[in-house]
């Protein structure tokens, strides 16, 4: 999603002219505009840096700003990484670390050719575990030296990025008790929505059982359902929302998008859960014996009203329980908005 809004922001402004010709131009593969290294640290990032582009070729950049000036960390990044065209244009494998001191952000801008490498998750865990503790002691050099350290043996080394995913993985792992301890939280709520979805369509028989033998009045009963659809609907939602959750929980997913694009479905099921329910209110009356089929328009029987829908009935009804100086330039690349960000 912020990758999505990145790109539109950057492309509303390159329609309506409004791209920031102001982000700096590197001529340095580390950039300490903030001045928050001594001179020898930015002399060994320098080196580091540039290295590890001669022996691969990927870019890994580093620019220290004070101030965003108003912009988001995200689209500043992503103006600066493509105003100078990070990573070489066929390989698109540059990174860009921006830190900026006054608003205490970082970002880690991930080039497209390296996005499968430095996913998202992998430079939010660089950041949030490597850099903001640092950060916090205003050991700034120390976070940066870390990640970009970081940063090199993942993409020299398969395996220790592997293993760092596999950290992350285990980190996303949920206890077995969890498990049970949600399973049973949510099954209470389906358990309460059944008996509420019991006591509503008991009480929608009985509203028709009573129509059909005319011991209650068209009109009345008309008026009952009203408060019985309201009972019923409130018992499928406690029953089908924590079912839902339940899916979701445990990893099953099926889209249901389908429903919304054409809502006539509702009302088949509608009509098909009414034909259902008059059905077995026949079968009840005629399995019963007793009474013959009538019906009555304002004339309701007072004791079967009393007996059936009071409080003491069977069937209530109600509702229910509530370095270097080299020069340095792009390659070309570009970035398509990947990385993380985090603040302190």
């Amino acid at each position: 999603m912020r990758k999505t809004l990145v790109f539109c922001y950057i492309l509303l402004c390159n329609f309506f002219g409004l791209s920031q010709e102001g982000y700096p131009h590197l001529t340095e593969i580390v950039t300490d505009q903030a001045e928050i290294f001594l001179p020898e640290q930015l002399h060994g990032l320098r080196t580091k840096l540039t290295q590890f582009e001669t022996e691969t070729t990927n870019q890994l950049v580093l620019l220290t700003i004070n101030s965003l000036d108003g912009e988001t960390i995200e689209e500043y990044a992503y103006g600066v990484f493509n105003q100078n065209k990070l990573g070489q244009k066929e390989k698109d494998n540059g990174i860009l670390i921006l830190f900026s001191k006054n608003d205490r952000e970082v970002r880690i801008e991930v080039g497209r050719g390296l996005e499968s490498y430095i996913t998202d998750v992998v430079a939010s865990r660089i950041i949030r575990n490597t850099m903001i503790p640092k950060f916090k002691e205003e050991d700034y050099f120390g976070g940066i030296d870390e990640a970009t350290d970081q940063i090199i043996e993942f993409l020299n080394n398969p395996e220790a990025l592997a293993e760092f995913n596999k950290e992350i993985e285990a980190e996303g792992e949920v206890p077995w008790w969890v498990y049970i301890l949600i399973t049973v939280f949510l099954s209470i709520f389906m358990v309460a929505g059944g008996f509420v979805f019991y006591k509503g369509y008991s009480s929608l028989v009985e509203i028709f059982r009573g129509i059909f033998i005319g011991k209650l009045a068209l009109f009345r009963g008309v008026f009952m359902m009203v408060f019985t659809f309201m009972m019923l609907a409130f018992g499928a939602v406690f029953i089908l929302m924590p079912l839902y959750f339940l899916t979701l929980f445990y990893g099953f997913f099926y889209d249901f998008s389908f429903l919304t694009e054409d809502v006539t479905w509702v009302f088949y099921a509608f009509a098909g859960f009414i034909s259902f329910t008059i059905l077995v209110v026949a079968i009840k009356i005629r399995l019963k014996g007793k009474d013959d089929f009538k019906l009555s328009l304002f004339k309701s029987d007072s004791t079967y009203m009393s007996k059936t829908f009071s409080s003491t009935g069977s069937h209530s009804f109600g509702s229910g329980s509530s370095g270097s100086s080299s020069s340095f330039s792009g390659g070309g690349g570009s970035s398509g908005g990947g990385g993380a960000s985090g603040s302190w």
